[in-house]
């Protein structure tokens, strides 16, 4: 291929790592505070700006209301309306203000000092009428640089007559901008200083109130298969931890159940395993170890089958056990009379059972149905049969028995043998449990045939129960859900 025809990929863009949780409550504590304290200065900064501007147009108006006296009442004594102006702002030290009277051809009649040089007639706002209200000043900034509000009003001259003068009031509020400013540096950096503590105030928050996830962290970290005993104390931790901790302390508790469930069951299959295979091993070797005749080798090959027949028994209900837990079983579920099937199951059984002296007994009233997986039931209650007939003694009798009970169909199996010892019943539908001790190497069973049928009974959403009198019986009832019909037509 040739370069030309070479096919360039673009890169893989890089995944971006989402922002950790500490992270994320800073930044919101930090913003959050942040906006309040900007939002409540910058209010301040607001409520002190509008009551210098409204300060500032009172003052105005109250002195054109004083000039407007003084033309009024004295207009010809120009001198005493320009001491009476310049003695009532001389108090005024930080606020220059300055005034102009006009007469009607636009002659200066009075003037203070320096007017002319920072303000001309012209910069000054159109005059509001003689018997009007001031309105609000005309704000300008020179070019010295200095900040003025302008304002220009019409005023009568004596008591009677129609002539008029024009009075421009300037009002120096340079002072007043460089208080503002200085307030804003202030703000600016109060609240630079703000936004820092607020960033590691919040950081310091998120880190005590992100403590209690670390430690769970840390415990889960920790967990391995010989420390599944470790806990969380999440009596100490907020309520919404205190959930999460207790929450995973009761999956630890599944964990640490399930884990020793299966360290036994792997003991315990070990153990199943190894006596038959023992058994074949031993035979071979004793009958490998010199020549024999037919007939022995015959007897050790019987002996071999009869071990490898255990084996094969004791996989296959493993192997019914591994699926029947598995989420994905499905049975196959049809329906059934149920008092027909425990009649077959009962002639299956029953030469076992004279053979042992047993009577076996089935009541079940007739169209008793159910929908289940007929293989399935056969060899649940086929366990509970083999189990009644291997702990019942000669001229005993077990008894099968089918009710219904609201939606739900029991199905139960008693008999009146040697029954079984209460601290013994919470644990009999256990797997490789056997409560005679003395017959752990029996050949005959191996502690499965309760755990298979407790799980047949799971598969049909059913349960098991189990009561028993020592010396006078055992009661299994297996409840499993009846068929639904259809409600008749009317």
């Amino acid at each position: 291929m040739s370069s030309k025809d070479a096919v360039e990929v673009a890169p893989a863009k890089p995944v971006r790592r989402p922002w950790s949780l500490a992270a994320r409550l800073t930044a919101w504590y930090a913003g959050s505070a942040f906006l309040l304290i900007l939002g409540a200065t910058g209010f301040l900064y607001w409520v002190l700006s509008t009551n210098l501007d409204r300060e500032d147009d009172q003052f105005l108006a109250d002195k054109v209301h004083l000039l407007r006296k003084l033309l009024r009442e004295r207009p010809d004594d120009i001198k005493s309306i320009e001491r009476e102006a310049e003695e009532e702002w001389a108090a005024r030290q930080y606020a220059q203000v300055f005034v102009r009277i006009l007469d009607t051809s636009g002659r200066s009649l009075l003037e203070t000092p320096g007017m002319s040089k920072e303000l001309t007639t012209e910069v000054f706002p159109q005059a509001t009428a003689i018997d009007a209200e001031p309105g609000r000043a005309r704000e300008i900034e020179t070019a010295s640089g200095r900040t003025f509000l302008l304002l220009a009003v019409q005023a009568h001259v004596g008591r009677s007559g129609p002539e008029s003068r024009l009075i421009q009031l300037a009002f120096d509020r340079s002072y007043e901008e460089e208080l503002l400013a200085g307030y804003r540096r202030n703000l600016w950096l109060v609240l630079g200083i703000a936004l820092v503590a607020c960033a590691l105030g919040g950081y310091q928050i998120a880190r005590r109130g992100l403590r209690p996830v670390a430690e769970v962290t840390d415990t889960a970290r920790q967990i391995r298969a010989t420390s599944l005993g470790a806990r969380i104390e999440a009596t100490r931790f907020p309520a919404e931890l205190s959930t999460l901790a207790a929450t995973f302390n009761e999956m630890l508790d599944r964990l640490e159940e399930s884990f020793n469930r299966l360290a036994r069951f792997s003991a315990d299959i070990a153990h199943e395993l190894r006596t038959p295979v023992n058994n074949i091993r031993g035979e071979a070797e004793v009958a490998l170890g010199k020549e024999r005749p037919p007939e022995e080798y015959r007897e050790v090959l019987g002996s071999c089958l009869e071990e490898c027949v255990r084996l094969t028994r004791l996989i296959d209900s493993l192997l019914f056990l591994a699926r029947a837990e598995s989420p994905q079983t499905q049975i196959v579920k049809e329906t059934i009379d149920v008092g027909r099937e425990l009649s077959l199951v009962r002639d299956f059984y029953e030469a076992a059972a004279s053979e042992a002296g047993l009577k076996l007994q089935v009541i079940a009233p007739d169209g008793l149905e159910a929908e289940i997986d007929r293989t399935l039931f056969q060899r649940a209650v086929g366990n509970l049969i083999a189990n009644a007939i291997a702990h019942t003694a000669a001229n005993g009798a077990i008894k099968l028995a089918a009710t219904r009970s609201g939606d739900r169909i029991q199905i139960e199996v008693s008999d009146s043998g040697c029954g079984i010892a209460p601290e013994h019943l919470p644990h009999v539908f256990d797997r490789f449990y056997r409560v005679d001790q003395a017959r752990a190497n029996s050949s005959a069973r191996v502690g499965l045939g309760l755990a298979i049928v407790k799980s047949i009974a799971t598969l049909h959403g059913g349960t098991v129960s189990i009561a028993s009198t020592p010396h006078q019986g055992t009661h299994v009832t297996i409840s499993l859900p009846g068929r639904q019909t259809a409600p008749s037509e009317s």
